[in-house]
């Protein structure tokens, strides 16, 4: 399936040139971070972890009970990412919401290098796909306080955004095709047809 991407030949990257790096699977709730990291993780080689492992037991109880996260409640979260990253500075990927600037940017403060592959989707798309999904502690009642939340990657970050209305397989191969470049590039958006 060829990729319709907004990314120049400039900003594509030969991953063969050194190995596949921290990669980080972003988005809201519900939209296959967890499946597409860890598809990505396998296709790559490299280890996966999902980053709702990382969570004290406190954000999980405050997330079943229909409370959002702040930015208190974030912070130590986001910290063990980023050692998990730093730990895997030579390849490794995983899934983690990352929603805003300043989530990433804490982030990258442990490993500048990373990427991140952004996974969006239309409220009503991810309504439906959580609506199949069970056992997980995140309810879909707090969907749209994230996408409230949701600062999508910045012409400075690296990293790719791609429409998850195709497969698994697709969204990997598009993200593998073309992204960020490792210096003065910036995000591109990708999707699959």
């Amino acid at each position: 399936m060829a990729a319709d991407a907004d990314l120049s030949q400039s900003k594509r990257r030969d991953r063969s040139s050194r190995g596949p790096g921290p990669i980080v699977v972003m988005g809201v709730s519900g939209s296959g971070k967890s499946t597409v990291g860890a598809a990505l993780a396998r296709r790559l080689g490299v280890p996966f972890a999902d980053a709702d492992a990382f969570h004290p037991r406190a954000n999980i109880a405050k997330m079943a009970a229909g409370e959002p996260l702040n930015d208190q409640d974030r912070f130590p979260w986001l910290e063990a990412v980023g050692k998990w990253l730093a730990a895997h500075r030579d390849g490794g990927v995983t899934s983690c919401s990352a929603l805003t600037r300043k989530y990433r940017d804490q982030l990258r403060s442990h490993c500048p290098d990373v990427e991140f592959l952004h996974l969006s989707g239309s409220p009503e798309l991810i309504r439906h796909r959580q609506a199949g999904r069970t056992g997980h502690f995140m309810p879909a009642t707090l969907l749209d306080s994230q996408f409230d939340t949701l600062e999508p990657l910045g012409p400075d970050e690296r990293g790719v955004t791609v429409d998850v209305d195709q497969s698994v397989d697709a969204i990997v191969e598009t993200f593998l095709a073309g992204f960020a470049p490792p210096r003065g590039g910036g995000a591109g958006t990708a999707s699959g047809g």
